[in-house]
């Protein structure tokens, strides 16, 4: 199974191409300014987090509406990747109300796919000043925390998943089973 990760200037984009190699799937990061159809052989990709601003910013997000246009293979968008899914299809995203750094706890209320087998609350790592303010109708709020209202989230009818925090690292718990649950959604639309 391939999976890239589309690095989009994020500290920890090595660690997800890494979780991705340690989980069996072939991965390789790739810049966000290659072509769209570069991708074809893709089962699923990573956006990965970044330090672009998405509102002042956005142009450093390079092609990576295409990716999700071009394609019907899963996304699993991380932090700024996140926050590219809610706004790329009508979505509002601003700085966050309380820009978060460190450990956090958030609250699951959707345990499908990307959640499948994760406990209802659990400790995640932050590391962002913009978050997803608003949601467009097609898509499902799947888990929140005290201090931000989206901190993951899924698109109702195709395999595109957002969540704010970084499930790559290892203060996040069940990060790796997150990473699990979407090669396998990745897997089954081979």
């Amino acid at each position: 199974m391939k999976v890239d990760v589309i690095d989009n200037g994020g500290q920890w984009t090595h660690r997800e191409w890494r979780v991705l190699r340690n989980l069996g799937a072939e991965s390789t990061i790739l810049p966000n300014t290659i072509e769209s159809s570069k991708l074809d052989d893709c089962d699923g990709i990573v956006l990965s987090g970044g330090a672009p601003s998405i509102n002042s910013e956005l142009s450093k997000l390079g092609n990576i509406a295409s990716y999700i246009d071009d394609h019907s293979f899963p996304v699993l968008g991380i932090c700024v990747g996140a926050q590219f899914i809610a706004l790329h299809f009508g979505g509002q995203v601003g700085p966050g109300t309380v820009p978060e750094y460190g450990k956090n706890t958030i609250t699951i209320s959707e345990h499908s796919d990307l959640f499948k087998g994760i406990p209802d609350t659990l400790t995640v790592w932050e590391n962002h000043n913009d978050e997803v303010k608003s949601l467009p109708d097609d898509f499902i709020i799947s888990a929140t925390s005290d201090t931000c209202s989206i901190q993951a989230f899924h698109h109702r009818k195709k395999p595109i998943w957002g969540v704010q925090f970084h499930p790559e690292v290892d203060n996040t718990e069940h990060g790796k089973e997150m990473f699990l649950n979407f090669l396998e959604v990745c897997g089954k639309r081979r």
